[in-house]
């Protein structure tokens, strides 16, 4: 039997790059639903009463359509790295009614703090978000740790920002921590991919 240490891919060289908090008022912009619609991007996965977890939720673009579509039972955990994205989004969530389903979180760099949700996630979303981690492999291993058996993951990153190689790294990674890639949607100018927890 090999070794897994053989078989872990390393991975590509990328400049680490992340989102940076005076960016928090663009993030939410209502011109950027033409080009990115959260409930047709996000409806074909979500359930009414699911959980659901929000990785580098920011000022919660993609958290509140779907804190709307799981409904009252419904939960969306979101964690971002960003104190001023994570305040923003607990404002708009405030406004738009929605806090008592939403639950934000300031996570640190190297650790998304789930250690709490294990095996309690149905969905969680990766959202032009994991090349922003600055270990890729940590970070997914800690997503993982939250699904449920058969929860779903659903990655989605921005082509020419996110390198083939790096997007490469990122579904080789993920399957070798118990996810399966079940499906890959074809979006214009993104990579995506929905993985399910064996």
């Amino acid at each position: 039997m090999r070794d897994l240490a053989e078989t872990r891919p390393e991975p590509p060289p990328r400049r680490h790059h992340r989102c940076p908090g005076w960016a928090a008022p663009f993030m939410a912009l209502p011109l950027r639903r033409l080009f990115e619609n959260p409930e047709k991007l996000l409806g074909p996965w979500v359930e009414p009463g699911m959980t659901v977890l929000d990785v580098g939720c920011a000022t919660g673009f993609f958290s509140l359509p779907l804190a709307r579509m799981t409904g009252e039972q419904g939960r969306v955990v979101c964690v971002d790295v960003e104190p001023r994205m994570v305040n923003g989004l607990v404002r708009r969530a405030t406004k738009a009614g929605l806090e008592g389903r939403v639950e934000a979180r300031v996570c640190d760099e190297h650790d998304l703090g789930l250690s709490d949700l294990e095996e309690s996630v149905d969905l969680a979303v990766a959202l032009h978000t994991l090349h922003e981690l600055p270990d890729i492999e940590r970070g997914i291993g800690q997503i993982v740790g939250a699904l449920k058996p058969g929860g779903r993951l659903l990655v989605i990153e921005p082509r020419g920002h996110v390198s083939p190689a790096t997007w490469d790294y990122e579904l080789e990674t993920a399957r070798r921590l118990g996810l399966t890639v079940s499906e890959q949607p074809e979006l214009r100018r993104r990579f995506a991919a929905i993985l399910e927890r064996q």
